[in-house]
């Protein structure tokens, strides 16, 4: 590196990484004490997957919390729009870097798309270094005794805990520089939905940004993850999960934050011990999901067990509406949905729920399901949502096996026996008692009348038979062992 080199300004290309605080590649950028300048790149490129609608509603958001976190360190977030590479060239011409560093990315258009940008800088003489900025452990950093990779989370898990040590916060930068350089406004790129703006419910809910990710985490912490083993499955009661998932998606916060946070608990006495490695375990489940990822690398189209590629899968397209809308006459099922469109999320247990009843009761492909989801959910995570899909399915690793069916009616029961969940995102049905209140079909004249639901006009008859979906779902559960036996 030559003397002019040396000291020239660096670029910090941020991704999914927005975030100041334990940010390994900007606090390395720091240490060199040469200019930084923050660079956000709103890449259109064929090969990558273009974010959902509620991502970009995040991320809108997110990136103006970042601006002003930067200004508030007398530097600017210069952002612009277009092709990676040709924006990176632009952008060191105009302000005379000579290094950039980011934060690495684990998709395979990803990853080909930086190998090739460090290739060609570093053949011209320009520093590029990556750092892991998102995850605990790089996903092909544990491996199994016999050197590949773990394919069950349950001994991935074990290995994860008893290697990993979270390692020393990486410090805020105290200045930031970039200003004088020009960039484009998130304002223009027009990534907050309008006519109509669908996200109204969004914004009591959520506030996007590292400062909205630590006041969630705070709030968990103090309260939640006591809780969390007994009420992580349950979405009748509020906060039972931390919410954390959306502000991890875009790198507000760092998992080794998360898991420093929680395991001084642990090591100072919590006496609620077991329930705070459960939530830890759950981090370790986006971990996993990012090994299965990284490994196969069309995981996120193709079955990872192959012998699905031979599954029945039907496309009714007004029982895939019905299902988008929360219309399709089991209450647990239409609350999810609902409530994923009205605020960008769904409980967890919920998902499965949901994803059960598409791809087995209305035999429905995983990839529409995951497609809807990825459009739908701010925490849209490219390597959590394919693998949970996948896992509901029954063609992913690890996976429920497709003839383990949930049944809406007693998952309704199991998880919301208050009713709560389902009074607030099928008003409809309030007034309904909670004998009734998973399978409305089956109350009398009387009861219905005096909830005053009519069903197929206030609320829908099932659109599928529970008992025949169950069977139609193990006939082609059958199909598919026959036609891999005759294989």
């Amino acid at each position: 590196m030559s003397a002019d080199q040396h000291n020239s300004p660096i670029i910090v290309w941020l991704r999914n990484d927005l975030r100041l605080e334990d940010h390994p590649a900007l606090s390395a950028a720091c240490e060199t004490g040469r200019d930084i300048i923050c660079a956000y790149i709103l890449e259109e490129d064929e090969d990558l997957k273009p974010l959902g609608g509620a991502s970009r509603w995040w991320l809108d958001k997110s990136l103006k919390a970042l601006r002003s976190d930067i200004s508030s360190l007398g530097g600017k977030l210069v952002c612009r729009r277009g092709k990676a590479q040709p924006t990176l060239d632009a952008l060191m011409k105009e302000t005379g870097a000579g290094a950039v560093y980011w934060g690495r990315r684990y998709d395979k258009p990803g990853r080909d798309m930086d190998a090739a940008i460090k290739t060609d800088y570093k053949e011209a003489g320009i520093e590029v270094r990556s750092f892991n900025t998102t995850l605990l452990t790089e996903p092909w950093a544990i491996e199994t005794k016999s050197g590949g990779y773990y394919k069950v989370f349950s001994p991935y898990w074990r290995a994860l805990r008893s290697v990993y040590t979270a390692p020393s916060a990486c410090k805020k930068p105290q200045s930031l520089s970039g200003m004088g350089i020009g960039g484009e406004r998130i304002e223009d790129w027009e990534l907050h939905p309008e006519n109509p703006d669908w996200s109204k419910g969004f914004d009591p809910i959520w506030t996007p940004g590292e400062a909205g990710a630590h006041e969630r985490l705070d709030t968990f912490l103090e309260d939640g993850l006591r809780r969390y083993g007994d009420n992580r499955n349950r979405p009748d009661i509020p906060d039972g999960t931390s919410g954390l998932s959306p502000h991890l998606r875009f790198g507000e916060i760092s998992p080794a934050q998360i898991w420093r946070s929680v395991k001084s608990k642990i090591d100072h006495g919590f006496k609620q011990e077991k329930s705070a490695w459960k939530f830890l375990s759950e981090v370790a489940w986006r971990e996993f999901s990012y090994v299965l990822f990284f490994h196969n690398p069309g995981m996120g189209w193709d079955n990872y067990d192959e012998k699905f590629d031979a599954m029945p899968w039907k496309m009714d397209r007004q029982a895939y509406e019905a299902w988008q809308a929360g219309k399709t006459g089991y209450p647990i099922v239409d609350a999810g949905m609902r409530q994923l469109w009205e605020t960008g999320w769904m409980h967890n247990r919920v998902r499965m729920i949901v994803a059960s009843f598409l791809t087995k009761h209305l035999m429905i492909h995983w990839r529409d399901g995951e497609a809807w989801f990825w459009d739908t959910l701010v925490d849209a995570d490219p390597a959590s949502n394919t693998a949970g899909w996948q896992w509901t399915a029954g063609s992913g690793a690890d996976a429920a096996p497709y003839f383990r069916i949930f049944n809406p009616i007693t998952q309704g029961e199991k998880f919301d026996p208050s009713g709560a969940y389902v009074r607030r995102w099928c008003p409809e049905l309030k007034d309904l008692p909670d004998k009734h209140l998973h399978s409305p079909w089956t109350a009398d004249k009387e009861t219905l009348a005096q909830a005053n639901i009519t069903l197929g006009e206030a609320y829908p008859h099932p659109i599928i038979d529970h008992s025949r979906g169950r069977e139609r779902a193990l006939e082609a559960w059958e199909t598919l062992k026959q036609k891999q036996d005759a294989a």
